[in-house]
């Protein structure tokens, strides 16, 4: 069976009520490109209003607390975010691991707990370009996802997407080839067949992010197994949001 495209804008830490504008204008035209299935995950505090504005497209949260609740100022669990609206998390990003020191142990306790809140994951995992340069890439990242990924979902195919991204071209316009995502990207799919099946690690969509944008998304989204992207800049506005929606659509006319 083969997913649609799965395009997610991740706003960071950006927003306020007036970007509603936006999320409304990605909504609206989402409802009629229906080949791809589009997503935002604003912050914690735009997830309950973009919720009420959104008919089509999926919102999510870009975080949450392992623990169902308790004294930790300042953090939310999974139960409150799914509370807001959210249907999916995004975890283990890395800003996320290097600004906040998360683990891959914390990045997989976080997963269980979305997965008890009826939430969908994307996992994300990345190298440095350190790591790359030493020709270290794909062993760190299927380390580094062994560790954050749960042992066992239900519906893994359903619930379950990992984000690749290069940390070295997060925000900085810098993309990796696409020799470089294929080969990554194949290394991710056959760890998550190991882990989950045959069946459903091979449904499992494998996003691309790092600086994509309309004029380089296409490239990407048809690189071998690349099932979507996870978008940061570019999806803070409609006009380059869609841009990236249109590319994946183009790629399912074909």
């Amino acid at each position: 069976m083969a997913l649609r495209p799965y395009i997610v804008g991740n706003w960071k830490m950006n927003g306020t009520r007036a970007m509603l504008s936006e999320a409304r204008a990605i909504d609206r035209s989402a409802q009629r490109l229906m080949k791809v299935e589009v997503a935002l995950a604003p912050p914690f505090t735009l997830i309950h209003a973009v919720h009420r504005e959104a008919e089509q497209i999926g919102i999510g949260a870009q975080d949450c607390h392992a623990k169902a609740d308790g004294a930790f100022t300042g953090d939310v669990s999974a139960a409150m975010v799914a509370d807001a609206g959210a249907k999916f998390v995004i975890l283990g990003h890395s800003e996320r691991r290097e600004g906040h020191g998360e683990t891959d142990a914390d990045v997989q306790a976080k997963a269980a707990a979305a997965l008890d809140a009826g939430l969908k994951l994307i996992v994300c995992c990345g190298e440095t370009l350190a790591t790359r340069e030493a020709g270290g890439a794909v062993a760190h990242v299927t380390a580094q996802l062994e560790g954050s990924l749960p042992d066992t979902i239900d519906n893994a195919g359903e619930r379950l997407a990992v984000a690749y991204e290069p940390i070295w071209a997060i925000g900085t316009g810098r993309t990796a080839t696409v020799e470089d995502v294929a080969e990554m990207h194949r290394a991710i799919r056959a760890l998550l067949i190991a882990r989950y099946g045959e069946e459903e690690g091979s449904l499992v969509r494998i996003l691309y992010g790092g600086s994509v944008k309309p004029d380089n998304a296409r490239e990407l989204l048809s690189t071998d197994e690349v099932g979507g992207a996870l978008v940061g800049g570019a999806s803070l506005t409609a006009e380059s949001f869609l841009g990236i929606v249109m590319a994946a659509v183009d790629m399912q006319d074909a």
